[in-house]
């Protein structure tokens, strides 16, 4: 039984491993610009792209629980935590049930539903009307007791909620601010409908070309070598810090190691990758190193990461 929920937790990505935790919203000045974590994005201009900036983010943002350690936790801060701590990608994954969304990690349900985490980013969009949260929705799971498509229930959530940015462009702040930006991970048959990420690769890095948005992405989480994926995070970020802003870059430094039978360890990997992103933007401490999904992200390294755009 053990094995079984280790093997049902670790589908087509990433697990976890607790780490530092960080709630406080720091404030700083830097190159004579005031930089607060809750409301960091409002000291850029309007006509600034998505896509030229350096964005501190989450991996399978809503997964907080798990039934054995190391298998399915992927985050200590609440959504509404890693917002104010300065993270502004949310990677949330819903299981399509009962006509709605539940946030799951596999087969682990997460004690959230979508509604939960709608209603944490509308609260943190109304009190910073100037961010903006760019979130990927991948369904999750396997579907169950419905009579709509997962599109057709996300189409409940926009209406609903009304902060959704649907464009299928990468759009400039201005265009944007106070929304969520969608990066689709499901299919539709309604476009646009969010920036098309559709043919997602799996466990590689690779790019989406789709006509309307430019995407590069590493996303290699099964990590066999801590030094392997290491390489693979910093050669994105050189790549992106030394080219135009035509391309949105998306960088997951989250991963999981595989013990014996496929047991994922996440704390083997996020217990090294984290304390060398701290060392990285130590002395890289400007450029433009687009989206940097995290395990167990706390405000230190979002820090880091936001203070590169000033």
């Amino acid at each position: 039984m053990l094995l079984s929920l280790f093997l049902f937790s670790c589908s087509k990505q990433d697990l976890p491993a607790p780490q530092l935790k960080n709630t406080v919203a720091a404030t700083s000045t830097t190159a004579a610009v005031s930089v607060t974590s809750n409301s960091w994005m409002t000291a850029l201009a309007d006509n600034t792209n998505i896509a030229a900036i350096s964005i501190p983010g989450t991996h399978d943002s809503g997964a907080r629980v798990e039934p054995v350690s190391g298998t399915a936790k992927c985050q200590d801060l609440s959504i509404a935590d890693q917002l104010e701590a300065g993270i502004r990608y949310l990677d949330i994954r819903c299981r399509h049930i009962d006509n709605a969304f539940a946030i799951h990690h596999g087969a682990i349900y997460q004690n959230l539903n979508f509604d939960d985490v709608l209603t944490a980013c509308k609260t943190f969009l109304t009190n910073h009307p100037k961010e903006v949260i760019v979130m990927s929705v991948k369904e999750e799971y396997d579907p169950s007791n419905n009579t709509r498509t997962f599109e057709q229930t996300f189409d409940t959530y926009v209406s609903k909620y009304g902060i959704i940015s649907l464009g299928a462009t990468v759009p400039a702040l201005g265009d944007v601010r106070g929304k969520i930006v969608l990066l689709r991970r499901f299919s539709a048959t309604t476009t646009p409908k969010g920036i098309d990420a559709t043919s997602w690769a799996d466990n590689t890095t690779f790019t989406i070309n789709n006509g309307n948005a430019n995407l590069k992405i590493q996303d290699n989480y099964i990590v066999n070598d801590n030094a392997s994926k290491w390489s693979n995070v910093t050669a994105l970020w050189t790549e992106s810090s030394s080219t135009g802003n035509s391309t949105l870059y998306i960088n997951y430094t989250s991963g999981y190691k595989p013990l014996i039978f496929g047991i994922p360890s996440i704390t083997s990997v996020s217990g090294t990758i984290n304390p060398q992103i701290e060392t990285y933007f130590s002395t890289h401490t400007s450029g433009r190193y687009g989206i940097v999904p995290m395990d167990f992200a706390n405000s230190t390294r979002s820090n880091a990461i936001l203070h590169t755009n000033f």
